[in-house]
């Protein structure tokens, strides 16, 4: 007999098989003026984008070394101006220059860190925000605030906000993806519902793989052919629907029997969207051979087939958290990076999904300009970078400062609730009127602040 569970226990109790997967993609159609507490009434503004694809580079990516030019730190070096005397997470020395060159690149003439010349090949698509800050220098919580517009732990992701405003496109496949080595996430901040109803939690995968059975528990049937197994749940459903009517209708009865509808049909498509060795050698070898790699692959495909919200991490833990050997690292890690991130923005555009789909880049903040333990930089919530792609963003374009030194963004600020704010405008959804009730007040993912940076919008 199948007893009543609660939403979080129903979720759980899948496991993050193809259950789970089922469950996200078929209870989410369900429109979000349909959600049984929610006071959205679906898309309000005309929409330049469609999809999202997030490009997290968790720990924090140095902004001075990568795509803001700061000629003073070496004029300066080893010095520590008043400026430059903020408040940081550890124990800071004086001005480090970077050691990386940077040229003009493309028609737009952006400056960018030669370290990147495969995005700086790409620089007239892109907008580079160097006006970002944040409100903690710490980790989690600096994290929680980029993902949830929050440092609580029980705030909805910006994936389930956009999942419970527009709901699915793909019926066989969820609307919200995290991609992620060993496809951990599921519950942490990237991916939480918070107080939205389960269904618009973000489904996590690991792009560690290339064969759609590891990524996914359970996604082919060994035992049954299509129509046995058919056969099955029909007579599986009948059942429950059977003891759902003897005691009158229960949403989480009804969220388990659709997911076994969805994930039915899902195993089929799952096995081809899934498959990224499917694509053409030059493709794959356009984007490379690694982890992040597969993801932003993974993320085309998924764009093609209606997946609204994808968020992939570069690498497992705080992989850009350069504490120490900055520069030995940048040197290491920026090919991987730099090459994906470009292939895709290539890519999409080749399809004609480049004007269809927002490419947001960051961390959960940047990097100091001042030294620690003298190979490191420290973390820095005062002012840092992002850039974003497609969507209905202006390309070409270098937007915002921060000071001579790059520590405080000065010019043309852009805080997290104004990038949310940004995010959701393009997707069509005005930031203010998305709203869900919970505990009596009506709640958004930008609080009660943020903007719309309409100087960068095309």
């Amino acid at each position: 007999m199948i007893e009543k569970l609660s939403r979080r226990a129903m979720i759980q109790s899948l496991c993050g098989g193809l259950g789970s997967v089922g469950l996200s993609g078929l209870l989410a159609a369900q429109k979000a003026h349909a959600a049984p507490m929610g006071h959205y009434t679906g898309p309000h503004l005309p929409a330049r984008a469609k999809h999202v694809i997030c490009l997290f580079m968790t720990g924090g990516p140095s902004q001075v070394d990568l795509f803001d030019p700061k000629p003073a730190l070496l004029k300066y070096q080893g010095q520590r101006p008043n400026s430059v005397d903020l408040r940081t997470e550890r124990q800071t020395g004086g001005l480090l220059p970077s050691p990386f060159q940077y040229s003009k690149r493309g028609q737009s003439g952006v400056d960018i860190s030669d370290l990147l010349p495969q995005l700086s090949s790409a620089i007239d698509d892109i907008c580079v925000i160097r006006s970002m800050y944040t409100f903690n220098p710490t980790h989690t919580p600096a994290r929680s605030l980029f993902h949830s517009g929050s440092i609580l732990a029980t705030r909805p992701s910006i994936g389930a906000w956009v999942s419970y405003g527009l709901g699915v496109e793909n019926e066989n496949l969820p609307a919200f993806i995290v991609l992620t080595p060993g496809g951990g996430g599921g519950g942490g901040s990237l991916s939480r519902a918070g107080f939205l109803p389960a269904e618009y939690q973000g489904i996590s995968f690991s792009d560690a793989e290339t064969e759609p059975e590891k990524m996914i528990p359970d996604l082919r049937n060994k035992w049954s052919d299509p129509d046995t197994q058919r056969r099955q749940l029909d007579a599986l459903q009948t059942l429950n629907r059977n003891y759902s009517a003897s005691f009158g209708a229960d949403s989480f009865l009804e969220g388990r029997i659709k997911s076994m509808e969805a994930a039915y049909r899902m195993q089929f498509e799952a096995l081809d969207v899934f498959d990224v060795r499917k694509e053409p050698p030059a493709i794959r070898t356009e984007y490379g051979s690694t982890p992040f790699a597969t993801g932003c692959l993974l993320a085309r495909r998924l764009v093609e087939r209606g997946v609204r919200y994808i968020h992939i991490n570069y690498g497992a833990g705080q992989v850009w958290d350069d504490h120490k050997e900055i520069n030995k690292n940048l040197r290491e890690r920026c090919p991987d990076m730099d090459q994906a991130s470009a292939a895709l923005i290539r890519d999409l555009k080749r399809r004609g999904l480049l004007d269809e789909t927002l490419i947001v880049w960051g961390g959960e903040f940047g990097r100091t300009p001042v030294s620690e333990s003298g190979t490191g930089r420290d973390h820095n919530p005062y002012g840092f970078t992002m850039w974003m792609a497609g969507g209905g963003v202006r390309g070409g374009l270098a937007y915002g400062s921060t000071d001579e030194f790059g520590f405080k963004a000065v010019e043309n600020r852009v805080s997290i609730h104004d990038l949310h704010a940004t995010i959701l405008n393009q997707l069509g959804m005005d930031h203010t009127r998305l709203t869900y009730r919970y505990a009596g007040r009506d709640f958004r993912l930008t609080d009660v602040y943020g903007e719309v940076v309409k100087d960068i919008l095309a």
